[in-house]
């Protein structure tokens, strides 16, 4: 009969041991997918896990800018009201917010937020460049340039900082200073086409350098950026 039992409870033993472990498997693979971009994946693992885990920041976190993404914006802010209800100063959780607010082009309600995290956080680059790209979408290009000079201060080696730096000054028409600033993002991440195509239009199309621009639309499409091929093609470059 001992060893019936014994039988009996091993396994289910076993069962109940492994239940934490495969949930934090779980969470792992999904945190894994939404940081490589794989949002239908990290939505399906996510939700999973969230299901048992319903007080994981991390992952209604993580499931909010996967949902986020995939252009699921109504979800995203459902995804992170419980974890905002308990949690509302809580920085990682407003950023989140903040974005889907802006791409929701809820752009004021987003700047609120961000500034609520700045409040708090003087020194939070993220949210200083997620609000001058909201500021700027808003027209207010030198309140924007204000968040971006400051983002530059506290992380000189973020190329992002200057990339939005640099769309805020073609926006406002001032084209060298905007090549100053995809040129400052380019040294600090050649390997990134998007900063070559956003020179490269520049030069092409506003500063008449065609030479710079096929120079720059070359890189760019070595690097795979679909764009800077085009662009190509229309210079009658590409073969």
């Amino acid at each position: 009969m001992i060893g019936r039992l014994t039988r009996l409870i091993i396994p289910i033993c076993l069962i109940l041991m492994s239940a934490p472990a495969w949930g934090e498997d779980l969470l792992a693979q999904g945190l894994a997918a939404q940081n490589a971009g794989k949002n239908e994946q990290a939505v399906e693992l996510l939700g999973k896990y969230l299901k048992d885990n319903p007080q994981a920041l991390a992952a209604a976190k993580a499931l909010a800018l996967a949902l986020n993404a995939l252009d699921r914006q109504d979800e995203a802010l459902a995804a992170l009201g419980p974890a905002l209800a308990r949690h509302p100063q809580d920085p990682g959780l407003l950023l989140a917010q903040g974005k889907i607010l802006a791409a929701m082009e809820r752009r004021n309600e987003a700047i609120a937020v961000f500034s609520k995290v700045l409040g708090a956080d003087p020194k939070n680059v993220e949210a200083l460049k997620e609000r001058g790209e909201s500021r700027a979408q808003e027209g207010a290009f030198d309140e924007a340039l204000k968040d971006y000079d400051r983002a530059a201060a506290l992380a000189p080696k973020d190329p992002w900082v200057f990339q939005k730096r640099g769309m805020a000054y073609f926006c406002m028409g001032k084209y060298r200073e905007a090549v100053g600033e995809f040129t400052a993002a380019i040294k600090l991440s050649p390997e990134s086409p998007l900063f070559y195509f956003c020179r490269g239009q520049l030069y092409l199309l506003h500063l008449k350098e065609e030479d710079k621009a096929a120079a720059d639309f070359q890189e760019g499409c070595r690097l795979g950026h679909p764009l800077c091929c085009r662009e190509l093609e229309r210079m009658g470059l590409k073969k």
